[in-house]
């Protein structure tokens, strides 16, 4: 049976992650890694949690053995807007991290789940059905560090026989976490804002289209991708998957179906519009499809329902419609 080192498990993905896999393999053989141990107290009450720098890699490598790891979903990284604000720094989390984890594998054999991101892909990249295998000329350094980040995993696979696999994920959307800084995080921050405020301020042009995914299918993808038998895979590293494409009028109206007051301004921040204009609108993710059977689960009509239910409870907000205009 496996035992599982999550690192950046405080994180957006990571959080929700840890507690789908402790649900499925036991809550002792799921250990969760992150830098504010603190500030989650879930992770702490349900099994062991550890806080140490993605950069040591002694620290690692003594998770690992202490704790018998034989899989290894590393997800400490820095996202796309903080890592243009301190590219050295994300250079450090994103790519030195990952080395230090491909080392520690490379040396107790574990196994290495990376996730890549739409942000791999550049604007020479066909924006519509992008291809599995197409050019990768990002444009920023969270991008580049996703670009080589799954070549050094490819590299770790044929060099040293590490048994290493990953995902391109899309934007994700989630109720349990806050947004991490990243470019996608209007599709989060939307929901919060119709119960809260009845109205939402958007940092996106109104038809900017990009892949999005609600998180119970990208944690569904992680897991099959581990699960999946290693022979079929022809990809390994990277594999694109996607659920749903949408632009942020498109998810207004339909919140608006729930909320009917509920409006949207718009704000463009130049920073985050360049970052979205440079990435896919929707993915090819047919390899994924019929290399080990991907298959998401929810639409955006089926995701915004699931959305306000669960904040409606968080936020202890009205069962029907949000807080009202601002």
């Amino acid at each position: 049976m496996q035992r599982i080192l999550i690192t950046g498990a405080t994180g957006q993905i990571g959080s929700e992650l840890t507690l789908a896999l402790r649900e499925k393999y036991g809550t002792d053989r799921v250990v969760a890694a992150g830098h504010r141990r603190e500030t989650d107290r879930e992770l702490a009450e349900t099994g062991p949690l550890l806080s140490f720098d993605i950069r040591d890699g002694a620290a690692i490598r003594d998770a690992v053995r202490e704790y018998r790891i034989d899989t290894i979903y590393h997800l400490a990284s820095l996202l796309s807007t903080v890592a243009e604000k301190n590219p050295q720094l994300a250079w450090a989390i994103n790519i030195d991290g990952l080395r230090n984890v491909l080392e520690v594998a490379k040396e107790t054999g574990c196994r290495v789940f990376f996730p890549s991101s739409i942000g791999a892909f550049g604007p020479e990249t066909p924006s519509v059905n992008t291809p599995q295998i197409t050019i990768q000329r990002p444009k920023t350094l969270y991008g580049i560090t996703k670009v080589a980040g799954e070549l050094l995993c490819d590299y770790y696979h044929r060099r040293y026989g590490v048994d290493t696999r990953g995902l391109r994920f899309p934007g994700l959307i989630s109720h349990r976490t806050p947004p991490g800084g990243g470019t996608t995080d209007y599709a989060v921050e939307i929901y919060y804002a119709a119960l809260q405020h009845g109205s939402y301020e958007c940092f996106l042009h109104a038809n900017t289209r990009l892949d999005m995914m609600y998180m119970p299918d990208a944690l569904d993808a992680a897991v099959a991708l581990m699960e999946a038998d290693g022979a079929k895979l022809r990809h390994r590293n990277a594999y694109n998957v996607t659920a749903m494409s949408f632009a942020p009028d498109d998810i207004a109206a339909e919140i608006r179906k729930m909320i009917p007051a509920f409006h949207m301004r718009y704000a463009v921040d130049p920073l985050r519009q360049s970052i979205a204009e440079s990435w896919p609108r929707n993915m090819d993710d047919s390899a994924a499809r019929s290399d080990w059977g991907w298959r998401p689960r929810y639409d955006l009509p089926a995701m915004t329902r699931d959305m306000l239910e669960q904040l409606r409870v968080k936020l202890n907000a009205p069962q029907e419609g949000g807080h009202g205009a601002e």
